[in-house]
């Protein structure tokens, strides 16, 4: 069976930057499913896995702008640390979720300077080129239950709490 419209498919990975140094990888994990056609994992992956079978190798370069988009500095902002109210100290790399008119977003404070810190909205890997190094080991037509919620269930999968 081949990787189409409504298949679930299961792939082990390594993630890599332009570098080659280790962003990601399944490696001693379950593989990753995932719902073909839903959007549940990177644009560009995604097109690059439809049609493969189980057993199929290959090394997926995948651009920014099909991976987690390009940088936005329109997303960069500094603030005034009497914003974070209840926190002792503000260090960079701390992740807060911040409410911003695209709904709730996940922000990073990149540097620290007095009274005023700075955060960035974009995603750690936003602007950054990717190569997947992926192995499919499973391909099956969805439940009409994983159909209903839009991503794959069961190991590796999305799980219901």
């Amino acid at each position: 069976m081949k990787i189409a419209e409504n298949s679930v498919a299961s792939f082990h990975y390594t993630l890599t930057d332009g570098t080659g140094k280790v962003l990601d990888s399944s490696e001693g994990q379950d593989p990753l499913s995932y719902l073909h056609g839903a959007g549940n994992i990177i644009p560009g992956l995604e097109e690059a896995l439809e049609g493969k079978v189980v057993g199929d190798k290959l090394n997926v370069a995948v651009k920014a702008a099909q991976a987690y988009g390009l940088r936005d500095d329109g997303l960069v902002q500094e603030l005034p640390s009497t914003m974070f109210s209840g926190i002792e100290q503000i260090e960079v790399g701390m992740e807060f979720h911040a409410e911003t008119e695209h709904g709730l977003q996940v922000v990073t404070v990149t540097k620290v300077e007095g009274d005023q810190v700075t955060i960035d909205g974009n995603h750690p890997l936003a602007g950054v080129d990717l190569n997947f190094d992926v192995e499919i080991t499973e391909v099956r037509a969805a439940t009409e239950e994983e159909l209903n919620h839009g991503h794959a269930h069961g190991a590796g999968g999305h799980h219901h709490h």
